[in-house]
């Protein structure tokens, strides 16, 4: 199994606020970005990782992270308006060797490779699978004036995560199908009538959204579950 992974990062980060955006924002004294490019570089069933990033923060990723970044192997790609033609662009980038496609959100730098594994075998299985968790919460659906409208059934319904893992042709096919955006990835591969496998994930999966989650994902980062042998270095050095 070899693998390309896309990691979206053009987001404009609205809902964060600050001076800068959340990629940017850092873990435990490293960007966040860098922290989810760490999760794939090393790993021997990954063949090509693409960093998707906007147009305005282009300049600022080469300057002080562009030679680590080469040096790893990871290719910059030039984001769209939305996520979904921001992976478009990273799609086209796709090298002959990979046969699966996973993509990443790159503020969701709380995954154990336990997780990954797990998608990526059930990828390999099933030729399509996500990381997601049962929603065991209530679940309301809320109208104008914060007034709710109704109570959502929970049964049956999960919270989708990424990484999102399908097999290449797959991807590809329901990229070319697509008309318009999606909230992922999934649901794209779901329009053509391909069966996506959920793989069971946890709640620690954060994607950092507002300060909170970046908070919150301070709080969870060195509780996640590692391989025996998963200690090593660093590959990154944060630019001071």
């Amino acid at each position: 199994m070899k693998v390309s992974v896309i990691i979206p990062a053009a987001g404009e980060s609205k809902r964060f606020g600050g001076e800068k955006k959340k990629i940017f924002a850092k873990i435990a004294g490293q960007c966040i970005f860098l922290r989810t490019l760490e999760l794939f570089i090393n790993r021997e069933d990954v063949c090509q990782v693409i960093l998707v990033v906007g147009k305005d923060d282009i300049d600022t990723i080469k300057t002080n992270y562009g030679d680590t970044l080469n040096t790893r192997g990871v290719e910059m790609v030039i984001g769209g308006a939305t996520r979904t033609e921001s992976v478009r662009h990273a799609l086209v980038k796709v090298n002959d060797q990979a046969d699966f496609v996973c993509v990443h959100d790159a503020v969701r730098p709380c995954v154990s490779q336990l997780w990954i594994d797990k998608v990526f075998e059930a990828a390999d299985k099933y030729g399509s699978a996500i990381l997601a968790y049962p929603i065991h919460e209530t679940v309301k659906k809320v109208g104008r004036d914060n007034e709710i409208i109704q109570t959502v059934r929970r049964d049956d319904l999960w919270q989708a995560q990424t990484p999102q893992v399908f097999r290449k042709e797959i991807l590809m096919r329901a990229y070319q199908n697509a008309s318009g955006s999606a909230d992922d990835d999934a649901a794209l591969v779901e329009a053509i009538g391909e069966k996506v496998i959920v793989a069971p994930g946890d709640p620690r999966n954060i994607k950092i959204t507002t300060r909170e989650d970046l908070e919150l994902a301070r709080a969870v980062i060195d509780t996640l579950p590692k391989p025996g042998i998963e200690n090593s270095a660093n590959p990154f050095e944060e630019v001071k």
